[in-house]
């Protein structure tokens, strides 16, 4: 099989626009049965920076074991600066090794923009290298719908 079709995506942050505070709708990803997360920062127009938690944080990950519960920061999955106001159109990526100790539920701390005029976000995973059987069809990719060509 070709390794791409071994592969889950997951949004946890829909697109949208934000000005001064947190982005709506952020959520977790399971990562159960997963040997790998690649969390995927797609920035479209900005003019504010975007941190986690404030404009002075880098975005980074944070997991829990069950998807309601208290979150801590995984370690070393930190962006090295935040998001800033001129970086438009960029992607960052955070890669996750999953074979490490980790919790099961992982999210990124509360994506938070600043106030100027705002930033465009939107945030998936891909999930890759799966434990025992992988996806069998566009759902279970994470898809609403695939076309083979």
């Amino acid at each position: 099989m070709i390794p791409i079709q071994q592969t889950k995506r997951v949004v946890i942050l829909p697109p949208q626009f934000k000005n001064n505070g947190a982005f709506a709708g952020n959520t977790y990803f399971d990562a159960l049965g997963w040997g790998h997360a690649e969390v995927l920062f797609i920035v479209g127009e900005t003019n504010v920076i975007v941190g986690s938690g404030d404009t002075s944080t880098p975005p980074f990950i944070e997991e829990c074991d069950e998807s309601g519960g208290s979150y801590t920061p995984v370690t070393d999955a930190e962006l090295s600066a935040v998001i800033g106001a001129g970086d438009d159109y960029k992607n960052f990526a955070i890669d996750i090794d999953l074979t490490k100790t980790h919790k099961r539920y992982m999210q990124v701390n509360a994506p938070t923009a600043g106030n100027v005029t705002g930033a465009n976000l939107c945030i998936e995973v891909t999930l890759s290298n799966p434990s025992g059987q992988g996806p069998r069809d566009a759902a279970e990719r994470g898809l609403e719908e695939i076309v083979y060509a």
